[in-house]
């Protein structure tokens, strides 16, 4: 029987070609490859004008899936007018490496050094969950090319207290049982608990996703014990982002926010404009598109963070 996953993801990829959208490896290092989906830079011949460069956006995927899967409507929307970039981090999609180097950290790197390879000089991320993490390190690692960074569903870094207390209230001993499910109910638990009122799907399709959307598990197992810190190893960065700018960012962590309803809301402070949006769940990007794709075009005038519980 055809796998509805693997006809579907054939049916995407072949959708963003003709958009545009095209997969591109770069080799990062020797024995380190990065696949990223790149969208084209074809000149409008309608205009007269000259062609001036786009803004680039860079999407960053969680753990459940890789990059153009999990980003394919922001993708679609953001194509025409914006040069975007979909990184498949290393053991998801065709990104593969032969070093040890488990941590965000080389993600981060691998990552900058892949659009920079590509020409990128300044970029806007856009991170999911795993991804949003990636994107923090980034930002800290390279304030050069990292303008803004936009995160839902994500922390700074995944602290043990935080990691604990996020377990617990999931019901799950480790992140691997939650996040690479080995069975049918557990792929429907993980999209049930990332989602709110997500809908009701049979059976056979959380079987197809689980034949196709699990692989190089003993990396990804790798990967999630190398992402938990301990709580006296991590101190909050100074992004220079902000600090260039004389702005702060807002932020909430943890728990519920005052005057939360499950649905988005905004965080003033008595700073000037400074602000953040808090997202409960991880999929306002596929629940929401438009709201969050008015979100994605506001960062451009200041450093700001979405942030939302794990």
């Amino acid at each position: 029987m055809v796998n509805i996953f693997s006809v579907y993801k054939f049916i995407l990829h072949g959708i963003m070609k003709l958009v545009g959208v095209r997969p591109q490896t770069v080799e990062i290092e020797p024995g380190t490859i990065m696949n990223f989906w790149v969208s084209s830079n074809i000149p409008n011949k309608i205009e007269n004008t000259p062609k001036k460069s786009k803004p680039a956006v860079v999407f960053l995927h969680g753990f459940a899936m890789d990059g153009i899967f999990t980003w394919q409507l922001q993708v679609l929307s953001l194509a025409k007018n914006y040069a975007v970039y979909v990184p498949d981090f290393l053991f998801f999609g065709g990104s593969i490496t032969d070093k040890l180097d488990r941590s965000p950290e080389f993600q981060a790197e691998c990552v900058a050094k892949g659009l920079r390879k590509m020409g990128v000089e300044r970029c806007t991320l856009v991170g999911l969950s795993y991804g949003g993490m990636v994107g923090f390190k980034m930002a800290e690692l390279h304030p050069n090319l990292v303008e803004s960074i936009v995160a839902t569903g994500s922390v700074l870094a995944l602290t043990r207290s935080i990691s604990d207390a996020s377990l617990e209230r999931l019901g799950f001993k480790c992140w691997p049982d939650y996040l690479l499910p080995d069975s049918v109910k557990g792929v429907r638990n993980m999209f049930e608990i990332a989602a709110y009122k997500f809908p009701y799907l049979p059976d056979w399709i959380y079987k197809d996703c689980l034949e196709v959307m699990f692989g190089n598990r003993k990396e990804k197992e790798e990967l999630l014990g190398a992402l938990v810190v301990d709580d006296k190893d991590f101190t909050i960065a100074d992004f220079p982002q902000a600090i260039r700018r004389q702005r702060k960012t807002a932020m909430y962590r943890g728990g519920r926010p005052p005057c939360s309803n499950g649905k988005t809301f905004r965080l003033q402070q008595a700073a000037q404009g400074n602000s953040c949006f808090f997202f409960r769940r991880c999929a306002p990007r596929l629940k929401r598109p438009f709201l969050f794709f008015c979100f994605l075009l506001r960062t451009n005038e200041s450093f700001r963070v979405l942030v939302g519980n794990i």
